[in-house]
């Protein structure tokens, strides 16, 4: 066989029969596999623990652990392991159990070694195939997600990334708060990509974004002729994230209606478009999230507590960037270099009166607003560096109107802030500045900055 790893040509022969096995393993050698035999389950899986087999042929009737329940043990440890069925024991109930337990195929004896020899060919190209398949859905999946990571070193962004970590291995809800333009959004994508459902799509539903009516059809969709306008059946949103995950931005906007009708699908599984009689199971991970205190819409009656208490399982609150202003640098260094490279323009990074007027503001639009300001700033910079006047107008007013801080006070509190944000390392504060070290210790003794 060519074009194929060592993986690919290995078989595994586990039969209880010693003339099976060793005439079996004489046979696939000749044919250019490589062939090795285990006499029972424990054999079996101690050599399935130490290495990965294209093919592993398996006979039923074997003493202590049957090939039905070594099949079962196999899945678990080799998701990705094909298996053909020997027995001598011709059964549909038999057959039809390996099946669903995910077996390749079914022989029995006495085995034609050419038609098995075909079998084991076929069995290869599909285990090639299963392969490519999970490497072509993990690379559209990182192609689709591009840079979808959080930015920042933070203390406070390592507990957020610390909490999507805990919680994408589960499968639980997970309620995302957080002001607008933190990245709820991505921390969302972020648990998706590394859920069990990754290889599904993620389905985002803005809530605030459409009416009652509209985000009733948008979610459950509608049969043909279910309301005016109505001329085609639409598969909602539900039904599109089957095996996967649905998002719900701005959970907190829902009407009152909308959230019995959500709750019922979260509590069965099961939903009727709109004008239909047909129930339509699914299965899919929920994720929401919300700029609004929903606990406190609770006690306001404006939000059904059931409904809350099945949404905020797992809660994941996002800061604002204010908090956790030491991760403006890394954040808008990343932004000139995408929007450079978008924009083909060679801007590298910022004046220090830009940077220290970027720590200064309040950014009340959080890292979305962040992002844009980069992006202004690098559409009508002029130069390499990014100087105070290319960023937007009311950063330049809130540094005039500072209380009275001279520049030399921001950037002497800039750099304090930096320091202490990094336990005072001098080779860490100094790339997040993007000054060298020699700088940076001389603006330590000019400010006369001490731990």
């Amino acid at each position: 066989m060519t074009d194929t790893n060592a993986d690919d040509v290995s078989i595994l022969i586990v039969d209880d029969e010693l003339s099976v096995r060793d005439a079996l393993q004489q046979w696939f050698r000749k044919d250019g596999f490589q062939a090795h035999t285990a006499a029972d389950a424990v054999e079996a899986l101690r050599k399935l623990s130490e290495r990965t087999w294209g093919v592993i042929l398996l006979d039923i009737k074997m003493p202590g652990i049957d090939g039905i329940e070594l099949q079962r043990r196999i899945r678990k440890v080799d998701p990705n392991a094909v298996v053909i069925i020997i027995t001598a024991y011709a059964s549909v109930d038999t057959a039809v159990e390996a099946m669903k337990n995910g077996a390749f195929d079914y022989v029995t004896k006495p085995i034609d070694p050419d038609e098995l020899s075909r079998l084991v060919r076929r069995a290869l190209e599909h285990r090639h195939l299963r392969v490519e398949n999970v490497r072509l859905r993990d690379h559209i999946a990182h192609m689709a997600t591009g840079d979808a990571e959080l930015i920042g070193d933070s203390p406070q962004m390592k507990e957020v990334v610390q909490q999507i970590e805990t919680v994408a291995a589960t499968d639980v809800t997970v309620l995302i708060l957080g002001e607008s333009g933190t990245g709820k959004e991505l921390v969302a994508r972020m648990i998706h990509t590394r859920s069990r459902r990754r290889h599904l799509p993620m389905v985002a539903v803005n809530c605030g974004a459409l009416t009652e009516s509209l985000l009733e059809s948008e979610l459950f969709g509608h049969e043909k002729g279910a309301f005016t306008g109505a001329m085609y059946r639409h598969k909602g949103k539900l039904e599109m994230a089957h095996g996967g995950t649905l998002f719900l931005d701005e959970i907190a906007t829902i009407a009152p209606k909308t959230q019995v009708d959500l709750l019922r699908v979260l509590d069965t599984k099961q939903f009727t478009r709109l004008g239909g009689n047909q129930v339509i199971a699914v299965d899919f991970r929920v994720m929401c999230a919300t700029n609004r205190n929903l606990a406190q819409l609770v006690k306001e009656g404006t939000f059904r507590e059931d409904l809350y208490y099945r949404l905020a399982v797992f809660e994941i609150r996002v800061p604002p960037l204010r908090e956790r202003r030491s991760d403006i640098p890394n954040l808008a260094r990343h932004f000139v270099k995408k929007y450079a490279s978008q924009l083909k323009k060679n801007v590298e990074g910022f004046s220090d009166e830009a940077m220290s007027l970027m720590m200064k503001y309040e950014w009340r639009g959080n890292v979305r607003e962040l992002e844009n300001a980069v992006e202004r700033a690098v559409v009508v910079c002029k130069l390499t560096t990014i100087d105070a006047r290319d960023l937007p107008l009311q950063m330049a007013n809130a540094r005039h109107n500072a209380e009275g801080d001279s520049l030399a006070a921001v950037e002497k509190a800039h750099i304090l802030h930096v320091l202490e944000s990094s336990q005072w390392n001098i080779t860490r504060s100094a790339r997040v500045l993007g000054i060298d070290r020699v700088t940076l210790y001389n603006k330590i003794k000019k400010y006369g900055l001490r731990t």
